[in-house]
């Protein structure tokens, strides 16, 4: 067994028949991020040993199975900074519930993986400390926002990573570095102790190597939180318990044709998603192919709600309470140089239009319609779950891009966002799964889709895709 791409199953397996304890499992994953983060900047902090294994329970099942999070996740006595300068040395003083049910269930938490600037990005670019590396081609950005822990799993740095979702910020770095990437339905994951970006579409997402561990991490930190009011009254059950390797009998799967036909999607994509399709059909589904043409206004509705969240969101970020304080003769003056050294130009700029399209004399042409339209999106959405158990779609347009490729081309940036905000906008769940290799050898993933607290046939029914095919097993060279 190789434990560098182990499963969580196997890695469990090892250790309970004493093949190996759980600080040499430890120390083998940190040797990795020693040897290998170098080149792909995944992590912007390796904590020490001891602290990691003290920090977390003995027992339980995902026990010294260790795991990296996202910087905007908030690890209690650690730095959480978003990436941004703002808060380079701002220390959590407690932790996210997510992390708490982690390390109740002995998970072992490593590090701080690398992200955008407060989520805000595509790429990983926007970091205020380093670049991240797609571990399949290090001239390629690994996607984002949570492209560090993404390329940390990809690379066999660690078995699995949380990140966080506000218009596809888990699934798109996970299609591009050929993994699994989930987003649950709005409200199954709490929270509390996320640092918001844009708060009716932010989601705690999970990235792995296969669908069965994505399972075994949704057991754990899913259900209810009295801490979170957006949390859902829903005791979460055993996810990986239920995954047969076959799909459900009779089941209809929904194909998104206008995603497909979308302008700008690369034919290599289109060939890869065409392939799944039909080993879908192999396994027994029903394929329906069907519109939904209000996907069509998903990027525009997003690009307006998300900003004008986040602009409300990180007023916060002042210099008054915590994080960088630069000093100034007045107040306002000191507000002011905080927030201009503080955040980067992708931070600033939504924050300008975040603040335009609240403003007078604006927010009914833009906010209040956008608003409309989510609503008209998730009555499409519902709609359509009528006519079929679930849908696919694309998860991005095109295999990873080079870095600085859209450094001229804003708006093509915001587009690879465009197969997967939708789901953030409605509040449904998602997951991107592999189903190809590109010819220049990059790989190409699409979407399962589910209605509102679906995540079990979701699931399944992804899980009995990976199984039946192979790119779940492939693996980047140079990080055997």
């Amino acid at each position: 067994m190789n434990l560098a791409f182990a499963t969580i199953d196997q890695l469990r397996t090892a250790l309970e028949k004493k093949e190996i304890s759980s600080r040499e499992l430890l120390q083998f994953h940190l040797d990795r991020f020693k040897k290998y983060d170098p080149k792909v900047g995944s992590a912007l902090e390796i904590f020490d040993t001891d602290s990691i294994l003290n920090a977390s329970a003995s027992s339980g099942a995902l026990a010294k199975i260790p795991g990296i999070i996202k910087d905007n996740i908030c690890q209690k006595n650690r730095i959480t900074s978003c990436s941004s300068k703002i808060l380079q040395n701002y220390r959590a003083p407690y932790d996210a519930t997510a992390i708490a049910r982690l390390k109740k269930d002995g998970a072992l938490l490593v590090g701080r993986a690398n992200c955008d600037e407060f989520a805000m990005g595509s790429s990983t670019e926007t970091s205020a400390y380093q670049k991240t590396t797609n571990p399949w081609n290090r001239d390629c950005v690994p996607g984002g926002s949570s492209g560090g822990s993404i390329a940390a799993v990809a690379a066999g740095l660690v078995p699995w990573a949380l990140g966080s979702e506000t218009g596809g910020s888990v699934r798109q770095p996970a299609a591009f570095c050929g993994i699994v990437g989930f987003k649950p339905t709005y409200g199954l994951i709490s929270r509390y102790g996320l640092v918001a970006y844009a708060s009716s579409f932010d989601q705690i997402g999970i990235a792995t190597r296969t669908v069965k561990d994505t399972a075994h991490i949704l057991s754990v930190i899913a259900g209810n939180d009295e801490r979170d009011s957006t949390t859902l009254p829903y005791k979460a059950p055993n996810y990986a318990a239920q995954l047969t390797g076959t799909i459900k009998p009779g089941m209809t799967i929904g194909v998104i044709e206008n995603a497909l036909n979308a302008q700008g999607i690369d034919s290599e994509v289109v060939a890869a998603i065409n392939g799944a399709i039909k080993d879908l059909e192999k396994l027994g589904a029903r394929i329906k192919r069907l519109q939904l043409p209000i996907l069509d206004y998903s990027a525009a509705v997003y690009f307006i709600l998300s900003r004008a969240e986040a602009a409300s969101n990180l007023s916060r970020f002042d210099g008054v309470k915590y994080g960088l304080r630069v000093k100034q003769p007045t107040l306002a003056q000191m507000y002011a140089q905080t927030r201009e050294d503080g955040f980067g130009q992708e931070v600033k700029a939504r924050i300008m239009i975040g603040n335009y399209v609240l403003s007078i004399g604006h927010a009914g042409d833009f906010y209040v319609n956008a608003k409309k339209v989510q609503s008209i999106m998730r009555s499409a959405f519902t709609q359509a779950f009528k006519e079929v158990d679930l849908l696919i779609a694309p998860t991005h347009p095109a295999p990873a891009f080079k870095f600085g490729a859209f450094d001229d081309n804003k708006l093509q940036m915001d587009l690879q966002d465009y197969f997967t905000c939708a789901m953030n906008i409605t509040g449904i769940p998602a997951i991107s799964v592999p189903c190809g290799m590109s010819k220049s050898q990059l790989p190409i993933g699409f979407q399962f889709i589910a209605p509102h607290l679906a995540e079990e046939l979701l699931l399944q029914t992804a899980h009995a895709y990976e199984q039946a095919t192979e790119w779940h097993t492939m693996h980047p060279a140079g990080f055997e």
